[in-house]
C-alpha cells in the first residue's frame, strides 16, 4: 500500500513540473490576442512578450494614422476652384420704365424750369428768351432750342387759354417731336444667316465704355441670347480683368490676349471667329478708349472694323457718351462717326448731374438714335432708349 502511494506521488510531481515548464516558456506573436475592442491582450501573465516588428501599441498607431493622413492631404491634387455662381439678369424689356423715378428727380429742373416759364400769364419776348436760355443749358443744343421756341410760340397762338394741364401736354408732344427719330432704336443682336451678330463698342476714355459692354452682356444674357466678349482694348491693362469678371457673372466667354499691348484688330478677329465657331448670338467686341483728337489712334480704330469685316460683317457700331460732357461729346461723336460709321449712341451717366438734352442734340447732329441709356452704377442700370419714357421723366409726369 505504501509503494503505491509513493508511485502515485511520484507521479504527480513528473504532472507537475512538466506542466510549469510549459507555462514558463516564452510565447511569440501567436501567443497575444486582442480584446474585443481590437486591444492587445496581454492576461497571459508577465511572461508574454508581443514582436515590435509585426505589433504596433495604440498610440504608435494612432501616431502613425495622423502621419499617413497629414501626407495624403500634403500630396494629394489641389481641388479645382469652385466657379462663381451664374447671376440670372433681369430681361431688357420694361427696364426704362423701372428707372423712370430715378430718371424723373436727376432730370426735374429742367422739365419744372420749362413749366413754369410757359404757365406764366404773360408770354413776353424776356420770358421766351429765358426758356431758350433753360433749353440751351440742358445741352439741347442752340439750333434745337430755337426751333423748339419757335414750335411752342405757334402752338400757344393757335390754342389762345391754356391751364397747366394743357402747358405741360403742349411741351411733352414738342418734346417728344425733338426726341423722335426716323432711324430705327432697335438693338441689331440677334443671330441671322448662321452666323453671329457683331456688335463694336468704341468711344474715348473715361465715358465707362468696357462697364457698358459688360452691362449690355448681362442685359443680352436676361433676354435669352448667348453672349461672347472680345477684350479688344490691349491699351489699358485693367481692362481685359474688368471685362473677364463681367462675363464670368452671366457665363459668357471672354477672348483675350495673354500678351500685353497686343494687336487689337487680331483679337477682334479671334473673339469673331470663336463666336461663329460655337455659334453663339451675339459677339461684344470691347475697343480701347481713345481720344478724339489722336488721328493715329483713330485709324487704329478704323483697322479693327476693316479685320473684323475681313471674316463678317460689323451689325453695330455703338458710340459710348459721357452725358455730363455736352458739346464736347458731340465733338467727339463727329469724328468717330467718320472713321467707324457709328450705328447707335450709349448715353451713359444720364442720371446725377446730367441734363438730358445731349439726346436731341447728338441725335440731331449725327442722324444717329441714342439706342441705350445708363441710368446708374448697377449691373442692370443700363436700359433701352424709351422716347416716351424719358419725356415723361424730364417733365416729372
Amino acid at each position: 500500500m505504501t509503494t503505491y502511494i509513493i508511485l502515485i506521488v511520484v507521479i504527480a510531481v513528473l504532472v507537475l513540473g512538466v506542466a510549469g515548464t510549459m507555462l514558463l516558456r516564452p510565447r511569440g506573436m501567436h501567443g497575444v490576442r486582442r480584446g474585443r475592442a481590437g486591444q492587445l491582450d496581454l492576461s497571459s501573465g508577465p511572461s508574454a512578450t508581443v514582436d515590435r516588428d509585426t505589433a504596433t501599441a495604440p498610440s504608435d498607431q494612432a501616431s502613425e494614422s495622423a502621419q499617413q493622413v497629414a501626407s495624403a492631404q500634403q500630396f494629394a491634387p489641389s481641388q479645382p476652384q469652385a466657379r462663381p455662381t451664374l447671376e440670372k439678369p433681369p430681361p431688357s424689356a420694361g427696364r426704362m420704365l423701372r428707372l423712370r423715378a430715378r430718371l424723373a428727380r436727376s432730370q426735374s429742373g429742367f422739365g419744372s424750369a420749362l413749366l413754369s416759364l410757359l404757365s406764366r400769364d404773360r408770354l413776353d419776348d424776356d420770358t421766351w428768351d429765358e426758356v431758350e436760355e433753360v433749353l440751351i443749358t440742358a445741352d439741347v443744343g442752340v439750333m434745337p432750342a430755337r426751333q423748339i421756341v419757335s414750335d411752342l410760340k405757334m402752338k400757344m397762338k393757335v390754342e389762345g387759354a391754356r391751364t397747366p394741364d394743357d402747358v405741360r401736354a403742349m411741351l411733352r408732344s414738342e418734346l417728344l417731336v425733338q426726341v423722335s427719330t426716323e432711324a430705327s432704336r432697335e438693338l441689331r443682336t440677334q443671330r441671322h444667316e448662321g452666323r453671329p451678330a457683331v456688335v463694336l463698342v468704341v468711344g474715348v476714355n473715361g465715358t465707362g465704355k468696357t462697364t457698358t459692354c459688360g452691362k449690355l452682356a448681362r442685359s443680352l444674357v436676361g433676354d435669352g441670347e448667348t453672349v461672347l466678349l472680345g477684350a479688344a482694348d490691349t491699351f489699358r491693362a485693367a481692362a481685359a480683368d474688368q471685362l473677364q469678371t463681367w462675363g464670368e457673372r452671366v457665363g459668357a466667354q471672354v477672348v483675350r490676349s495673354d500678351k500685353e499691348g497686343a494687336d487689337p484688330a487680331s483679337v477682334a478677329f479671334d473673339a469673331v471667329a470663336t463666336g461663329i465657331e460655337q455659334e453663339v448670338d451675339v459677339v461684344l467686341i470691347d475697343t480701347a478708349g481713345r481720344l478724339h483728337t489722336k488721328n493715329d489712334l483713330m485709324d487704329e480704330l478704323g483697322k479693327v472694323k476693316r479685320v473684323v469685316e475681313k471674316r463678317t460683317a460689323v451689325d453695330e457700331v455703338l458710340l459710348v457718351l459721357d452725358a455730363t460732357t455736352g458739346q464736347n461729346g458731340l465733338r467727339q461723336a463727329r469724328v468717330f462717326a467718320e472713321v467707324v460709321d457709328v450705328t447707335g449712341i450709349v448715353l451713359t451717366k444720364l442720371d446725377g448731374t446730367a441734363k438730358g438734352g445731349i439726346v436731341i442734340a447728338v441725335q440731331r447732329e449725327l442722324g444717329v438714335p441714342v439706342k441705350l441709356v445708363g441710368l446708374g452704377e448697377g449691373p442692370d442700370d443700363l436700359a433701352p432708349f424709351d422716347p416716351a419714357t424719358f419725356v415723361d421723366a424730364i417733365l416729372g409726369g
